[in-house]
């Protein structure tokens, strides 16, 4: 059956060649080192890969093409995962399994259950929950404290606040008829919002704090009519971007080293210089899977995934990964457009925006644009919690993607902005 003109299977079995040719060239070059784990991460990755899409294209009838887009980021960074450490490779594969399931779960919970645009309190009472936990419970990484550790288990609470502040957002905005009964609901909201992003400051988690604070804006930008918020925003940014230099010390070594890591090469800048000799390194078409050295930059896995693909696989490969991010946001912003559902339209935007902000901080970081923040590249870094939030947002877009109902109340609300324009 052709979809856009297009049949699903060609997409598919690319996808399934592009596996296939990876995997074929990282046994030849670590021939000697090819054991169980290798077998297990080669097959279990296009199994689940090639599985996974056939499903989705027998049960949705909205944009499947966006699962494709990350089902091939995956695919490039498990395999660059498993070249760097098998074992990680293994348990990527792992996250990557159970994140494909909450994919699934996300999609019909959303699908079938009706009134989501209603539990704004519930969102905004969760998020507090998380911030406390992670105060009580959280153990400091990298100079933030953000990850509670239970056990061997250990996960990251912010991961689902931004899922729950896209919530709160599109709660908010389309409904804003019945918010406006409540005098200076629109500040109400601001706070809120800003008390998240002063938690954040104060577990020193600069780099998701910029992740909320992109969302707030992009989508306040859009549906806020009062334009003074948007001013009131930039001259808050600044003001907070002040007082976080001044009160930490690890951001202030971020902005050292990214303003001139060459002076710090042998301690502050080692991790920035590597990454930038690893793209350097690896030219346009790359040393090759197995024969670069991303061992030199220090977690290469997970911040610094970017300049070992480009290494190994070289600059066409990182400028693949860049299109491939640039077509899922735009996708995402499609889909908002087509979506007539006023709640699913703003989620499909945040969960876009999300996407494109998060990709911006990380990839401009490690190409020295941008300075270092500390989070992860969705869908290619490693990652348990990174993974399983992102599969999240993919499965709410993919609801978002679906030609949608509007609930009764909405409809008036619909009706009562037609009128009002």
């Amino acid at each position: 059956m052709l979809k856009n003109g297009v049949s699903p299977k060609s997409p598919r079995n690319l996808l399934f060649l592009f596996e296939v040719l990876s995997l074929f060239l990282l046994f030849i070059y670590q021939w000697e080192s090819v054991n169980r784990y290798t077998y297990i991460t080669g097959i279990g990755l296009i199994f689940i890969i090639y599985i996974s899409n056939l499903i989705l294209n027998r049960i949705s009838k909205g944009d499947n093409y966006i699962f494709l887009i990350v089902t091939m980021l995956i695919s490039i960074g498990v395999i660059m995962i498993y070249r760097i450490d098998s074992e990680l490779g293994v348990k990527q594969l792992i996250w990557l399994s159970f994140g494909i399931f909450i994919f699934y779960l996300t999609y019909f919970t959303l699908r079938f259950i009706r009134g989501w645009q209603k539990w704004i309190t519930l969102y905004i009472g969760v998020a507090y929950i998380l911030f406390i936990l992670t105060f009580i419970l959280g153990t400091r990484k990298y100079g933030a404290i953000n990850w509670i550790q239970i056990g061997s288990f250990s996960f990251q609470p912010a991961e689902i606040t931004k899922i729950l502040l896209i919530f709160i957002l599109a709660s908010y905005y389309s409904n804003t008829e019945k918010f406006k009964k409540y005098k200076n609901a629109k500040y109400y909201i601001m706070l809120i919002v800003y008390s998240f992003i002063g938690l954040l400051f104060l577990q020193k988690d600069l780099g998701t704090a910029l992740i909320f604070y992109g969302i707030f804006v992009a989508i306040q930008f859009i549906y806020e009519e009062d334009r003074r918020l948007i001013l009131y925003n930039l001259g808050l940014f600044a003001i907070g971007g002040i007082i976080g230099y001044g009160l930490f010390d690890h951001v202030k070594v971020r902005i050292l080293t990214w303003i001139d890591p060459w002076s710090y090469i042998d301690n502050k800048g080692y991790q920035i210089t590597q990454s930038l000799f690893a793209i350097a390194e690896g030219g346009f078409f790359g040393t090759g899977l197995g024969l670069g050295h991303p061992e030199f930059i220090p977690l290469a896995y997970t911040d610094f995934i970017f300049p070992a693909i480009c290494e190994e696989m070289g600059l066409f490969a990182g400028i693949g990964i860049i299109m491939l991010f640039l077509i899922l946001v735009y996708r995402g912003f499609k889909i908002a457009l087509s979506q007539i559902n006023p709640f699913f339209r703003i989620l499909a935007l945040g969960v876009s925006i999300l996407f494109g902000v998060q990709s911006i901080i990380i990839l401009g970081g490690v190409l020295k644009v941008l300075p270092l923040t500390g989070i992860t590249l969705p869908f290619v870094s490693y990652g348990g919690s990174s993974v399983l939030s992102s599969f999240i947002v993919l499965g709410i877009l993919q609801v978002a993607s679906e030609d949608l109902p509007i609930d009764e109340d909405l409809k008036l609300e619909e009706e009562n902005n037609e009128i009002r324009d």
